[in-house]
């Protein structure tokens, strides 16, 4: 299934290197589990599409449409730090879904773990990751830190900061960060500019505090923006407004 583009606005791209975080459920209908193949292509071709418009692209899934870690840890009888465990092999299954979809787009992709499955993926060495985004194949990251008790979003915004990443993309399955919960009070409003301290200070529900002090440091911008809304990820590299972007002072 050779890539038909979309690239068709010569506008070029914002950035150059890219990590791009992709929740597990962005693999799957709201309120479904694992994988649906609607749901798998559509990221696949927007993340082709990026790399068409010459972006080095690195992509860390997350595994919730499969287990999330903390929560079966509460509900179940099984330690949390074997949850944890349970959940980046959760997101294994999702790199490779991903890997093999755009590679039949035609897009060059590598899989790279940080825990070791050599008959799957390669391991996670900054260097090969950082040579694999510089030949354009997207690079796509799998279990997490390879540490329990650290989230995706917290891998994320490690990874990019070693790959120097100009920017970390938070794809979600809504608009941006609101002043309160749109679905609860209807006067909720799109915040589309803030700054690290904003989101510390006002306790805003974007990634984990990890992961928000690791960016606001290391003074990486961040985007939210919905995933489900077509053709977002390129309007995203492309700078357009959408989204909420909060930025390092």
């Amino acid at each position: 299934m050779p890539l038909q583009t979309s690239v068709a606005d010569p506008t070029p791209a914002a950035y150059s290197r890219v990590l791009l975080k992709i929740s597990g459920e962005g693999f799957c209908h709201e309120g479904s589990f694992g994988i649906e193949a609607s749901e798998l292509e559509n990221i696949a071709r927007q993340c082709a599409e990026v790399a068409q418009m010459g972006v080095q692209l690195a992509i860390v899934v997350g595994g919730g449409n499969f287990i999330r870690g903390s929560t079966f840890a509460e509900d179940g009888n099984i330690p949390r730090a074997t949850a944890d465990y349970m959940g980046m092999l959760a997101t294994v299954i999702n790199a490779v879904a991903l890997q093999e979809t755009m590679e039949s787009m035609g897009q060059p992709t590598r899989v790279q773990s940080a825990i070791s499955i050599y008959s799957v993926c390669e391991p996670f060495i900054r260097r090969r990751a950082i040579r694999h985004l510089e030949k354009g194949r997207v690079l796509i990251l799998a279990a997490g830190t390879g540490n329990p008790f650290f989230t995706t979003d917290t891998c994320a915004a490690l990874r990019a900061t070693e790959i120097g990443a100009d920017v970390l993309l938070k794809a979600t399955k809504v608009d941006g960060i609101y002043s309160a919960d749109p679905k609860k009070d209807p006067a909720a409003k799109l915040l589309q500019n803030l700054s690290y301290e904003e989101i510390l200070t006002g306790k805003l529900r974007v990634m984990d505090l990890t992961a928000i002090t690791l960016c606001m440091e290391r003074k990486i911008p961040l985007v939210v923006f919905n995933l489900k809304t077509p053709g977002n990820v390129v309007r995203v590299m492309r700078g357009e407004n959408i989204g909420t972007k909060i930025y390092p002072k």
